[in-house]
């Protein structure tokens, strides 16, 4: 996959009276390089039909669309790339269903999980939550800034931190080693969310 830098994932629930589509294109012409949707309370085939907006977006800007949790609509609109947790199939049934090219992004939360998601041949992996975190549902106690460190020393694939980054902490985050960052509200509870990611990137480009 190619490298990235400014992770954005779906959020609806946080930007009422806005399309998804449109947040999600401010996104991108702010800088954000790769796109997640995320959507655990639409049925599926609302989830079929945000998809295939976001493909046609991403599609039109060249930015990687990598869907979260549902293999099958990541297939049916022919996404660059599927996310899973540690409750999710196994990596290995994944690579299966989705053959060898699509990306294969997988949730980590201590060092070991990591190190299997390596050996088993994900594309990438997801850090955190590195701080307390109100976007998702049932989510791990904050595993801090240090298992960035951790990640920096024994992994080798790509890694984007996620889980309660903000601007008022994202150096702290970059201090710690991490060259990616994933950010849901952040990004789209912003009434400019270009400018919110301008000014992402503009920090992230100062620390680097």
């Amino acid at each position: 996959m190619k490298d990235f830098r400014l992770y954005a994932i779906t959020g609806e629930e946080f930007h009422p009276g806005k399309e998804l589509v449109d947040v999600m294109e401010q996104a991108i012409l702010g800088g954000v390089d790769i796109i997640q949707l995320r959507d655990k309370k639409s049925s599926k085939l609302e989830v079929l039909k945000k998809a295939h907006k976001l493909r046609e977006l991403t599609k039109k800007y060249d930015v990687p669309f990598i869907v979260n949790d549902h293999i099958d609509v990541a297939l049916a609109v022919e996404a660059d790339g599927i996310h899973v947790g540690q409750d999710d199939l196994p990596l290995a049934d994944v690579r299966k269903i989705v053959g060898p090219d699509m990306i294969i992004g997988i949730s980590t939360h201590k060092l070991e999980e990591a190190k299997k998601a390596e050996e088993g041949g994900a594309d990438y992996i997801g850090v955190g939550p590195i701080f307390p975190t109100n976007s998702k549902e049932d989510v791990v106690d904050p595993v801090t800034t240090s298992y960035i460190q951790q990640i920096e020393t024994d992994i080798t694939i790509p890694y984007v931190a996620i889980g309660g980054i903000k601007r008022h902490n994202l150096k702290e985050v970059m201090a710690a080693g991490a060259k990616r960052v994933c950010m849901i509200t952040e990004i789209v509870e912003a009434t400019d969310v270009r400018a919110r990611c301008e000014e992402i990137i503009s920090i992230m480009e100062e620390q680097s």
